[in-house]
């Protein structure tokens, strides 16, 4: 009994971080312009890179760094809420975490470009 219980508990438990993941995506569709943008350029290349993929390798490399992208938009986009959340002052760790962020978002769309073009030239 105890097992099916773990389960059940296991099972809820998961359920709900789903619930809390669906939140997040929609937030941050809802809120971040850059994510939108992102979303539609997963939207326009990832069948592009499935059907310019030759293998199933090659295919992998085209989509893979487009969902880099949005994973790195969703941390960049939580960073800033909570920065944003602390405190509305400027500061320069403040200013260097979103920074930071935004960093992250420029090298992971770096990667799109340097993949894209390593696979198809």
């Amino acid at each position: 009994m105890a097992m099916q219980t773990e389960n059940s508990a296991g099972l809820r438990r998961l359920v709900s971080a789903l619930g809390w993941s669906i939140k997040g995506f929609r937030s941050t569709f809802k809120h971040e312009q850059a994510f939108r943008q992102e979303l539609l350029l997963l939207l326009v290349l990832a069948p592009l890179g499935l059907w310019l993929g030759d293998s199933g390798v090659e295919r992998v490399l085209l989509l893979a760094p487009l969902l880099i992208v949005l994973i790195v938009e969703l941390l960049n986009s939580a960073i800033e809420s909570v920065v944003d959340r602390i405190s509305a002052e400027r500061h320069r760790l403040s200013g260097r975490a979103k920074d930071q962020g935004s960093a992250a978002v420029l090298v992971s769309l770096v990667l799109v470009v340097l993949c894209w073009s390593l696979v198809l030239f």
